[in-house]
């Protein structure tokens, strides 16, 4: 729910107008404000995330005082203006300043139709790369067999990076938060996991974290290296970019970049 409501004030936020409605249910904590002549400097500034966890927010930029405020990992903020490494933010209809290497405003787009991978920062396309897919273009439901090629999928939907596995069999990694809420309610509702699983799912998800990876569902769909460059079909169900792609990608991904994978 927290990413959703993140996704809607960062890019209605930022006008991105082809993607706006589609993308406007994905990033945290944006909530609804109480609008006055003082909030309108805020409504029209660019809408950030956090990081890292528990990022403290100080009265002045530098780090000499701090309030009582720590942000979470993926809170919303909007950023009013940024100098000398430091932004001024405002966050739940409060001010302060935090440091500015603790926010980003990246997130990626996997279109599985036309093989392609695009990177945002904010409204701004910075990167399109070409991408190797799974062998079904469908939406996945299940862990699939060795030999069950038509459930090898990528799944569909609103995820984030969970995880960084800088020593993948596959170079480099991105382990998205599969399986998220809304394929774990459908779990459920088909009698594929138990209630206790997608209680599971949904704790990991609303806080962030590494969903469990064993339940029948299936797990472990990464972005990552060893891509042919030529948007092939052959993966069980993850998003393979060429090396020198996954080098640049990198450093600017957290964990918590948001994903949106369509198709």
């Amino acid at each position: 729910m927290l990413l959703r409501a993140f996704i809607i004030a960062l890019f209605l936020s930022c006008a991105v107008q082809p993607r706006a409605q589609q993308l406007a249910a994905a990033l945290p904590g944006s909530g609804e404000r109480v609008h006055s002549a003082a909030t309108s400097e805020a409504d029209s500034a660019p809408v950030f995330y956090v990081v890292e966890r528990g990022v403290r927010v100080y009265s002045e930029p530098g780090g000499s005082h701090s309030s009582r405020i720590a942000l979470n990992i993926r809170d919303a903020v909007r950023v009013l203006s940024e100098e000398d490494g430091w932004s001024h933010i405002e966050w739940n209809n409060r001010r302060g300043y935090v440091p500015t290497s603790a926010l980003s405003n990246l997130w990626i787009r996997v279109d599985k139709s036309d093989r392609l991978v695009y990177v945002y920062k904010g409204a701004e396309l910075i990167r399109t790369y070409p991408v190797d897919v799974s062998i079904s273009d469908e939406d996945k439901v299940r862990l699939s067999g060795r030999n069950e090629q038509d459930h090898w999928r990528i799944p569909e939907g609103v995820f984030f990076v969970a995880r960084k596995n800088p020593n993948s069999r596959y170079y480099r990694a991105f382990v998205i938060s599969y399986p998220n809420q809304a394929h774990a309610a459908r779990g459920l509702r088909d009698g594929l996991i138990s209630r206790g699983e997608y209680d599971a799912i949904v704790r990991a998800d609303m806080a962030f974290r590494e969903p469990p990876m064993g339940t029948p569902l299936g797990g472990l769909i990464e972005i990552h290296g060893n891509g042919s460059g030529r948007q092939r079909a052959w993966t069980r169900g993850c998003v393979a970019l060429r090396n020198v792609h996954m080098s640049e990608l990198w450093d600017w991904v957290h964990v918590g970049t948001p994903v949106i994978i369509e198709r």
